[in-house]
């Protein structure tokens, strides 16, 4: 499943932050879910996000997103303050892309009509955003399916629907939740590719959370692991597997990518 790791040699020390959460800290019902979490995603990097269920990996998204305020800390995009940004117009002064673990996109609808609603919303001048919507078709190769409705793709293909609707805006940030739930072998290389290419082609900072790890971790420049709250470790996919923490908290002695 490392097929991937080769297109991945990439560095970012001398990289502008694109995305920093500083002292971030959730509570909820009394239950502090995030604790004084600092974290700099680079501009262009694939930053991968692990953790067992209910560690706030979710949570975490949502703060990013501006789906939920933190109790306490700071959200930063191109070092601008946006922690009291409201969600939309976050999502359209930074253009930020989200990609949910489930739905996304309307069952009834056509997989063309799927990605126009979204291009109306977003792009008002219609030959701009027609030239859009072809580029996206090109992109994901959907003109076979473009008049089939939506609760009749396959999974792999409604994943693919999904984030081609998150890039018709041209985000400059991406963020999967769980996109390689449920899925079989060929459709999640399927998808390592196009989180490779969302890099390289489209020039996107992406983060990806999964609890999938050897998935997930065949396809990002670095991970992070969180437990309590707290990020607990750091680096890339062959730095994190061999931390002591990580190893302790989330994957064992035992585990291995490959």
């Amino acid at each position: 499943m490392a097929l991937i790791k080769k297109f991945r040699i990439k560095k970012f020390k001398d990289q502008k932050s694109k995305l920093k959460l500083e002292k971030i800290s959730m509570f909820y019902n009394k239950r502090q879910i995030l604790n004084n979490l600092n974290l700099v995603i680079n501009k262009q990097e694939v930053l991968g996000m692990l953790g067992p269920n209910g560690v706030g990996k979710s949570t975490l998204f949502h703060i990013i997103t501006g789906l939920k305020d933190p109790s306490f800390g700071k959200v930063l995009i191109d070092e601008i303050d946006c922690t009291n940004i409201p969600i939309y117009e976050r999502a359209t002064k930074f253009k930020l892309g989200y990609v949910p673990q489930y739905g996304g996109f309307i069952q009834d609808l056509r997989l063309i009509d799927n990605l126009n609603l979204v291009g109306e919303i977003h792009i008002k001048e219609k030959e701009i955003r027609k030239i859009r919507i072809e580029e996206i078709i090109s992109q994901f190769e959907f003109d076979p399916l473009l008049t089939i409705k939506a609760k009749h793709l396959s999974g792999g293909q409604k994943k693919k629907l999904v984030i081609a609707m998150a890039l018709i805006n041209n985000p400059n940030i991406l963020l999967l939740d769980e996109p390689f739930a449920a899925l079989d072998i060929l459709t999640i290389k399927m998808l390592q590719e196009i989180i490779v290419n969302l890099q390289s082609v489209n020039k996107i900072t992406v983060i990806v959370c999964d609890h999938q790890a050897r998935d997930l971790l065949s396809c990002v420049d670095r991970a992070i692991v969180l437990s309590n709250g707290e990020i607990i470790a750091s680096g890339s996919p062959d730095e994190i597997i061999k931390d002591a923490s990580a190893k302790s908290a989330y994957f064992g002695n035992e585990f291995k990518i490959n």
